[in-house]
Parts: structure tokens; C-alpha cells; sequence
């Protein structure tokens, strides 16, 4: 006897006119921290069906803009096809592409690290999208809705805060020309296939600064001074040490914001995880990064440095 499916993906299914009358299987993706997601398995097609998790808006996610991030990475050929969007269902359908998750170790291998970087570039190139993606101002907003929410913020916020405002400083005065930038670089986000990347997952996509997405991917995937020299080297072509200090600053940046994320998430999500240990893991290790003695010079070679970003191309 097949299992009932959750209403709201069946409800999802129902609304999609071709699919009536097709054998359908379902199972569930256990991957996501926010939504719910789902393989699904029609007549000979397959497809992933999100449904977008309770209170989402109060993470900053505009599913219309997720649509519009989605559809413009596809076209790129770096994320999948987007099948349909269901506003009213809450619930974005992409096609199902094969890929496995990659490791932290083989990240940093010199060859997926290339192909990591040509999708990402891929996806810097894109036309652009109305939303973007201010990420001092998220890291602001979060606090605030976590505080108005009840949910208490971590002591160490303040002093990181601190930091990230001289890190917005040494940014504004030698600003980077905005390109879409995916900003949630997490291993499970990228699947390989072959010599292929495919990153999925745009919700939190917007025009924004390409190193946010670096040093987002350095953070979240344990880069040490070694790969981070490669990510450079293979994104940029010749280093300089402004850009080095920007990938620095904005590992610290992109920390700060998991951290303060997975403070909002306990009062938002209605997921089993252990989002308390999330955010601790990632502000402590924001903190250690910021008590760094070279966090000085990172901002003064980011004030002077030139502009380091090539420009959004397409």
C-alpha cells in the first residue's frame, strides 16, 4: 500500500495538466534546511518539486526572485531547467538532473575546483535580476526579526557586528559592479556530473558582490590558505593581495550571516535540525576568523585596492 503523499505536493501534482493520469512516485529529499523537497517521478520524466518552507519571507527570500535566479542560471546552463512555478502553491518544479553532492576533499582538488568555478562565473555572467542581495542589511534585518521573535541573539553578535560594519567601509569605498551571485555555496548545492557542475538552490540569489559567493564557498566548504589561493587563481587569473583580502573578509561576512540565519531559523522553521548548533558553529568560527591579527591589513588592502570584480558580462 503506497504511502499518503503530503497534501501539498499532491495538491502541487493535481495542478500541473499534463501530469494527470501519469504514474507518479514519489520520495523525499532530506537534504534542505528550509523547504521541503521532493523527487518525483512522472510517466518517464523526473523532477524536483520544493515547497517553500513556513515564514520564509523572514529570511529575505522572494520566491518569484528564486523563479527569476533559477530560470536565468538554467539559461546559462549551470542550473537546471525550471519546469513550472506556482505561486499560489508556494512550489517551484525544476528537472531533475544527476549529480552527486561533493566532498569538502574533493572540492579543493584542483580539477572539480575548476569546474566549481567556471559554474559560479557562469552564473556571475548572467543578465540581470531585479532582486539583489545586500547582505549587511540581511545580516541587520535578521537580528531584528530574531529579537522582535523572542529568540535570543548570541552575546558575540555585537562585537561581529562591529566588525562587519569596518568591513562594510573598506567595501563601499572600493565597490565591486554588481552580477547575480547565488550567496548559499553549501556542498549539497552543487552536484557533479562528469566534468559538469550543476548548482541548484537559488533562493537567496540577487545582484550582489562575486566575492560574497567566494568567500561564501570558502566558509562553507573548509577551504584553507591553499585552496583559497586556487579559488583566486582560477576565478581571477592574477591574485593580488586586495583580492585576497576581500575573499578573507568576506569568509568573516558570510559566517556572520549562516550564524545570525540559524538564530531566525529557530524561530521560523518547523524542520527537525538543530539550527541552536548551526549558528554556534558558525559564529564561533566567524569570531576566530575576525580575531585574526592581519584583520587590519584585509581592510585597509580592500579600502585601496582597486576594483577586483570583472565586470558582469551578458
Amino acid at each position: 500500500m503506497k504511502a499518503e503523499l503530503d497534501p501539498a505536493l499532491a495538491a502541487v501534482i493535481a495542478a500541473i495538466p499534463s501530469w494527470a493520469g501519469l504514474e507518479t512516485e514519489v520520495a523525499p529529499i532530506t537534504i534542505g534546511m528550509t523547504n521541503s523537497n521532493y523527487k518525483v517521478r512522472i510517466g518517464d520524466e523526473r523532477f524536483v518539486v520544493r515547497l517553500g518552507g513556513k515564514n520564509t519571507d523572514l529570511l529575505g527570500i522572494d520566491r518569484t526572485s528564486e523563479c527569476a535566479a533559477a530560470r536565468a542560471a538554467a539559461a546559462e546552463g549551470v542550473g537546471p531547467e525550471v519546469f513550472a512555478y506556482l505561486p499560489d502553491r508556494n512550489a517551484l518544479i525544476t528537472r531533475f538532473v544527476q549529480g552527486v553532492q561533493i566532498s569538502e576533499e574533493h572540492l579543493q582538488g584542483g580539477v572539480v575546483m575548476a569546474a566549481v568555478v567556471r559554474s559560479i562565473k557562469a552564473i556571475h555572467a548572467c543578465r540581470e535580476i531585479s532582486a539583489t542581495f545586500p547582505v549587511f542589511r540581511i545580516i541587520k534585518a535578521y537580528r531584528n526579526t530574531a529579537a522582535l521573535r523572542g529568540i535570543e541573539v548570541p552575546a558575540t553578535f555585537a562585537e561581529l557586528w562591529v566588525k562587519a560594519d569596518e568591513i562594510e567601509g573598506a567595501f563601499s569605498s572600493r565597490p565591486s559592479v554588481p552580477c547575480l551571485c547565488h550567496n548559499d555555496l553549501l556542498s549539497a548545492n552543487l552536484l557533479q556530473e562528469g566534468h559538469h557542475i550543476w548548482i541548484v538552490d537559488y533562493e537567496y540569489s540577487g545582484m550582489g558582490d562575486c566575492f560574497f559567493d567566494l568567500g561564501n564557498l570558502s566558509a562553507n566548504n573548509g577551504f584553507g590558505p591553499e585552496a583559497d589561493e586556487l579559488l583566486l587563481r582560477l576565478y581571477l587569473g592574477r591574485v593580488t593581495d586586495s583580492q585576497r583580502a576581500r575573499l578573507q573578509l568576506m569568509r568573516i561576512v558570510s559566517d556572520l550571516r549562516e550564524g545570525i540565519w540559524g538564530v531566525v531559523q529557530q524561530a521560523v522553521s518547523t524542520l527537525d535540525f538543530d539550527y541552536v548548533g548551526y549558528a554556534e558553529r558558525h559564529l564561533a568560527r566567524c569570531l576566530a576568523c575576525a580575531s585574526d591579527e592581519r584583520f587590519g591589513d584585509w581592510l585597509h588592502a580592500t579600502a585601496s585596492g582597486a576594483m577586483d570584480c570583472p565586470e558582469r558580462m551578458g
